[in-house]
């Protein structure tokens, strides 16, 4: 094995595959990659989750924080507890992370995810925090972002949102 082989064996799961799930903020001021798959993707409806997502409830995936890799930016930090810290972008606000005070344990938005529809939730927890109505809204079939809107229509193509994927820059530099 090269020196450089060695040093990215972190990344390596116990198969020996190579894990990069990547997402990061609205902005594009800060992307991270996971680089285990999380355990136990978790739906949580605590109070406290609730306003530090500005939801009706927050979902997060965690790993243990050797295998969260900051890929871009810095987080900004609010600890919320004695036992945990939210992290968030400072310069758009995307919640972006719950993690322990000692580091030792990331778990990021699945919201925040570049594909948050491979990371769908196995846990659930905070019962006592959970909104009365909630489960009846989320069942009701949805429009299509914009169907019907048309100034939600012209936002959607006039976003300055980063794309869902890692970029090399952002924001892109405008060309003349």
């Amino acid at each position: 094995m090269s020196g450089t082989e060695e040093s990215l064996a972190w990344r390596k799961d116990e198969s020996g595959d190579d894990v990069r799930i990547t997402g990061g903020c609205q902005c594009g001021a800060v992307r991270y990659a996971l680089h285990r798959q999380p355990a136990r993707p978790c739906i949580c409806h605590c109070r406290m989750c609730q306003k530090a997502s500005g939801n009706l409830f927050g979902s997060f995936a965690g790993v243990p924080a050797r295998f969260f890799e900051l890929t871009r930016g810095q987080l900004s930090v609010f600890r919320t507890s004695d036992e945990g810290e939210r992290c968030f972008c400072a310069a758009c606000g995307t919640p972006l992370a719950w993690r322990t005070p000692d580091q030792s344990w990331v778990s990021i938005t699945i919201g925040s995810l570049d594909n948050p529809e491979a990371m769908r939730p196995t846990h659930f927890y905070g019962e006592e925090g959970r909104i009365s109505w909630a489960a009846d809204v989320v069942a009701h079939i949805a429009t299509i972002t914009g169907q019907g809107d048309d100034t939600l229509v012209q936002a959607i193509k006039r976003n300055h949102q980063h794309p869902d994927h890692d970029t090399d820059a952002w924001p892109p530099k405008e060309t003349i």
